[in-house]
């Protein structure tokens, strides 16, 4: 992982970090359990514009795969990119931290 070169965005990541980690640990398995196609669509869809936003196109990929399950109301995989996006913004959060810009 790299990190983006801009300074306005590398000034923003810490709290863009933090926010998508606690909206994947408040909303990611609940929307799972309800089964709702749309909220799963609508995160997905915010995951990966926000993610384009900041230069971070893995978890955009994972946002644009979340939509498409979404679309076929495939759970199981759904759950299984859980761990994928959170571990990425933890890995974000530790080079952040390792850089002292968290």
């Amino acid at each position: 992982m790299t990190l983006p070169d801009d300074p306005i965005i590398l000034e923003l990541l810490p709290e863009f970090v933090l926010d998508w980690l606690k909206q994947l640990d408040a909303e990611f398995l609940e929307i799972l359990d309800k089964k709702d196609e749309q909220r799963l669509y609508r995160l997905g869809h915010t995951l990966k514009g926000s993610c384009l936003q900041f230069g971070l196109e893995d978890p955009a990929k994972l946002g644009i795969t979340l939509m498409e399950h979404s679309k076929v109301q495939d759970w199981a995989a759904a759950r299984a990119l859980f761990e994928p996006i959170r571990s990425y913004f933890l890995d974000a959060q530790k080079l952040l931290q390792a850089k002292g810009l968290m």
